[in-house]
């Protein structure tokens, strides 16, 4: 499987890091055990997530994640309302698994781009 990514606050992730513990954050203030699994995208997918539901957030990272290196389980299923499927883990990330961390900010006109 082609890398999967996953946004969030650089604090979260260094947070996890730093207390040498598995990241547990699904998407903006929901954990794993409220939503039962952890958002990522594939690359062709990040920038529209990005502009979606991050808008207006400061001090993002994207986790650029090999599936392969996961200890949890990865489905990739339907989102509700759209055909599109998106990667989901379904338990905690390790970070033996986090291939890269790049800062992740939108550009002077407010619109997120990314290319792998």
């Amino acid at each position: 499987m082609e890398p999967i990514y996953h946004l969030t606050g650089r604090r979260d992730w260094e947070d996890a890091i730093a207390n040498d513990r598995p990241y547990t954050l699904s998407t903006l203030g929901k954990t794993l055990d409220e939503v039962g699994f952890i958002h990522c995208s594939f690359a062709g997918q990040v920038a529209r997530v990005a502009n979606h539901f991050y808008r207006d957030q400061v001090g993002l990272v994207l986790l650029t994640i090999d599936p392969a290196l996961l200890q949890s389980p990865v489905n990739v299923e339907s989102v509700a309302g759209t055909d599109e499927k998106f990667p989901h883990i379904y338990g905690p990330l390790h970070r033996g698994a986090v291939v890269a961390v790049r800062e992740f900010a939108p550009g002077p006109d407010g619109v997120f781009v990314f290319a792998p």
